[in-house]
């Protein structure tokens, strides 16, 4: 899972990056994508850990891209090669401005977020207008698409798009299998972070905005200062400042249910596993992701809830109180499943 950060220029998007991953200002690589990999922190696996003692803890990961800035794309449209780097994200973080810049000039951050809003409209109805031409096209010629269906859904997108509306708001359009291909930049999920000044813990007013997008605020410098402390100093700081916890979890969850995602848990002595998939996801897939020969060879899926092995304290004792159960192909895992696959192959 990858979420690309976008927001204009000196929203803190740099600055939120290194938050998240925890990196340093690389100013040698602020030319380029940078991506980073960050670790979903999920106190279940800790717990799970230390009941076990695996030789390995392995966590849930998610992937973050900073686009190259404008001025170093070398390429005749510059925004567009931003969009195009985008484009093969899941989702997207737009980071809001809201904290007076170094000029000392006041956030507009509804103004900001609108016209950010609009080049993805823009760019997507670019691609819409393109296909509506090619289709007419291959009308004429008497060549049929390959999905019937995808000459309405063109239309329908262009409807919204000319309407200045994001296909993000219709999920039945978003998610239409015969628009998969089109990548389109307002369709991804979006989770919007007003990035505050370091004492301004509060999301803005956004009433009239007519958002439905998920909104956090996040305080991006002091916790880009704070990632780059070590634990204990990190502890002490929050301690002074009296700071509860990090906003970073949070975007990081938030990330996470972005796009509908629940982890399942593989446990023994080598290993404590949070394994990611879609919400609604059938046991014989969510086998799959473990190894395809398990898939193959799948037989049953011997569950155990998170919250029935701790009430218990042991797997042992879960079984002894009816708690295991087996489960076939068409279970839907549940998010905090521990899963022992049976199979043969």
């Amino acid at each position: 899972m990858r979420l690309g950060l976008i927001g204009r220029p000196g929203a803190g998007k740099t600055t939120l990056f290194e938050a998240l991953a925890q990196a340093g200002a690389e100013t040698a690589q602020r030319k380029e994508s940078r991506i980073g990999t960050v670790r979903v922190p999920d106190g279940r696996i800790d717990r799970l850990s230390a009941l076990y003692n695996p030789r390995k803890t392995i966590y849930a990961q998610v992937e973050y891209l900073l686009p190259a800035p404008a001025e170093h794309v070398k390429e005749k449209s510059r925004e567009q090669s931003i969009w195009t780097q985008v484009r093969d994200c899941d989702a997207v973080l737009h980071v809001v401005r809201n904290f007076n810049d170094m000029a000392g000039a006041a956030p507009t951050p509804r103004g900001d977020f609108q016209a950010v809003d609009q080049e993805l409209i823009l760019s997507d109805l670019v691609v819409v207008e393109k296909r509506l031409e090619r289709l007419a096209l291959d009308q004429k010629r008497g060549k049929k698409p390959d999905f019937p269906e995808e000459p309405a859904l063109v239309e329908q997108c262009a409807v919204h798009l000319n309407q200045e509306t994001p296909l993000r708001r219709f999920p039945e359009i978003a998610g239409a299998k015969c628009l998969r291909g089109y990548a389109f930049l307002s369709a991804k999920p979006c989770l919007v972070l007003f990035n505050n000044a370091d004492e301004d813990e509060r999301l803005p007013d956004v009433t009239g905005w007519g958002l439905t997008e998920p909104c956090l605020a996040i305080r991006g410098k002091l916790e880009q200062e704070l990632g780059q402390m070590s634990a204990e100093e990190a502890r002490e700081f929050m301690a002074e400042f009296e700071i509860r916890d990090l906003a970073m979890t949070r975007v990081i969850h938030g990330s996470y249910s972005l796009l509908g995602l629940i982890s399942f848990f593989t446990v023994g002595e080598d290993e404590v596993r949070a394994w990611t998939i879609p919400s609604k996801t059938a046991a014989v897939d969510a086998a799959e992701v473990i190894h395809s020969d398990i898939k193959k060879g799948f037989i049953r899926a011997e569950v155990l809830a998170y919250d029935d092995l701790m009430s218990a304290g042991s797997y042992v004792e879960a079984r002894k109180l009816g708690k295991v159960r087996l489960e076939g192909k068409t279970y839907e895992v549940k998010d905090g499943d521990i899963i022992n696959f049976r199979f043969n192959v």
